[in-house]
C-alpha cells in the first residue's frame, strides 16, 4: 500500500519537469526576435538582402532621369513648352503706347445746324450709339421731307400697279399697261430707299430737322468742340472720343528692319511699370511720314499696357537663323558644368545636353542637342535640377 504512492509521485514529478521544459522552450521561441536566427541562416539572409538592395538601386537610380507624375509636375508649376524655330540677334527699339486706329473717333456734324444741347463733357464715359449733342438743321428737315415724300410716292405707285394688274386680269386694259405700272412702282421704291438713306446719313432727323449726333464707339470723351447756341458747320467737329482700353505699342525702326521682322515675332517691352511680353501685329515699311522709318505695331500677350502716350522701349529678335531652335532661357540649366534641358518623357524628365548660342528676348538659341520635336520643362526647370542633384546624392550615399 506504501509503494503505490511513491510510483505515482515519481511520474507526477517527471510530468511537471517536462511541462517546465516545454513551457520554457515555447516562451523562448515566442520572444526571440528574427535577428536572433542561427548564424548560418542570418548570414545567408543578409547576403540575399544586400543583393536585392543592389538590384533595386540599379533599377530605380537611372542616371539623368527624374521620375515625376503629371500631378507632381502640375503641383510644382513646371511649365511644359515646345522647342520653337528661330535664333538670332537682338535689336533695341524705342516707341510709345498709342490708341489703335479704331479706338479714336472724331465725331463731326453730317449737316450744318444750330447746337441745341450738348449732352456730354470731357472725361465722361460713353457707349457706342450714345448721343453727344442735339442739332436743329434746316437741311436735315429738307432731307426728312424728301424721304417722307418719296415713301408716299412709292406707296401710291404700288397701289396703281395693283389696280392695273387687276384690270389686266379682267381684260379691261392691256397687259402692257400693267407692266408699265409695275416698272413705275419699282422706280418709286428705289427713290424712296435713296431718300431714306440720305436722311439716315444726316442723323435720322425728325420732321422738325432735330437730330442727335452720336458716338460711333465706346470710350471716354476727350474733348468737346461746340457749345449750346453755337453753330456747327457740316463736317465740323462736335467731340472726340477715345477708348483707353484699345491701345497698342508703336515702334519706329530703321528701314532695313522691315525685312527682318514679321507679324508674330516676340518683343520684350520695358514700360514705366516694368517688363512685359508683346507680339508684333504689323510691320509697315516707309510708314514714317518724314524719315521713311519702318513702323512696327505690337500688342501685349499678358498684362495691361501703360496709358496712351507712355514711352516704352523694346527688344526684338532679328536675323533669325533658318533651321535653328530656341527655348526659353529659364529652360537651360547647368548640370556638372554642362548646359542641359529637361525633356518630357512618359515617366517624367530626362536630361538632354545641349550646345547653346545667342540669347535675346528671354530666349536662348540651341545649336545642337535637340531635334525640335521635343517638349521640355520651361518655367521652374530649376526644380528638376535640384531633384536630380538630390537623387544622385541619395544614390551615392
Amino acid at each position: 500500500m506504501k509503494s503505490t504512492p511513491k510510483i505515482n509521485k515519481t511520474w507526477l514529478m517527471a510530468g511537471v519537469a517536462a511541462v517546465v521544459v516545454l513551457g520554457g522552450a515555447g516562451l523562448y521561441a515566442m520572444t526571440r526576435s528574427p535577428a536572433e536566427a542561427p548564424a548560418a541562416e542570418g548570414e545567408a539572409g543578409h547576403s540575399e538582402a544586400e543583393g536585392e538592395h543592389a538590384e533595386g538601386e540599379e533599377a530605380g537610380g537611372e542616371e539623368g532621369v527624374v521620375v515625376l507624375t503629371a500631378a507632381q509636375i502640375a503641383a510644382a508649376n513646371i511649365a511644359i513648352v515646345p522647342v520653337t524655330g528661330g535664333g538670332g540677334g537682338e535689336t533695341r527699339l524705342s516707341g510709345r503706347v498709342e490708341p489703335m486706329i479704331d479706338a479714336r473717333a472724331v465725331v463731326a456734324a453730317s449737316v450744318g445746324g444750330r447746337v441745341e444741347r450738348v449732352l456730354v463733357a470731357p472725361g465722361q464715359s460713353v457707349r457706342a450709339g450714345q448721343p453727344l449733342a442735339i442739332l436743329v438743321s434746316g437741311d436735315a428737315a429738307s432731307l426728312r421731307a424728301d424721304a417722307d415724300a418719296a415713301e408716299a410716292n412709292a406707296i401710291a405707285a404700288e397701289q396703281a400697279h395693283s389696280r392695273e394688274e387687276s384690270l389686266a386680269d379682267q381684260g379691261v386694259v392691256a397687259r402692257r399697261d400693267a407692266e408699265v405700272a409695275h416698272a413705275q412702282a419699282l422706280s418709286a421704291q428705289a427713290a424712296a430707299r435713296a431718300a431714306r438713306a440720305r436722311a439716315s446719313a444726316a442723323g435720322s432727323p425728325n420732321a422738325s430737322g432735330r437730330l442727335s449726333v452720336t458716338s460711333p464707339i465706346s470710350g471716354v470723351v476727350t474733348s468737346v468742340q461746340v457749345g449750346p447756341g453755337g453753330f456747327a458747320a457740316q463736317g465740323g467737329v462736335i467731340a472726340e472720343v477715345t477708348n483707353p482700353a484699345r491701345v497698342e505699342i508703336v515702334f519706329n525702326a530703321p528701314p532695313a528692319l522691315a525685312a527682318q521682322v514679321r507679324a508674330g515675332s516676340a518683343v520684350s517691352v520695358q514700360g514705366p511699370a516694368g517688363e512685359f511680353d508683346a507680339v508684333v501685329t504689323g510691320v509697315a515699311a516707309g510708314a514714317g511720314a518724314e524719315s521713311g522709318a519702318t513702323v512696327i505695331r505690337a500688342r501685349p500677350t499678358g498684362g495691361v499696357l501703360p496709358p496712351a502716350g507712355s514711352a516704352v522701349s523694346g527688344s526684338i529678335v532679328t536675323g533669325e537663323a533658318v533651321g535653328g531652335f530656341t527655348v526659353p532661357s529659364e529652360a537651360v540649366q547647368t548640370v556638372e558644368g554642362a548646359n542641359v534641358v529637361f525633356v518630357r518623357t512618359a515617366e517624367g524628365f530626362r536630361v538632354a545636353p545641349v550646345l547653346v548660342g545667342r540669347q535675346a528676348g528671354g530666349r536662348t538659341e540651341i545649336l545642337s542637342g535637340l531635334t525640335g520635336a521635343e517638349r521640355i520643362a520651361g518655367a521652374n526647370a530649376f526644380l528638376l535640377k535640384a531633384e536630380l542633384a538630390k537623387g544622385e546624392a541619395e544614390h551615392g550615399h
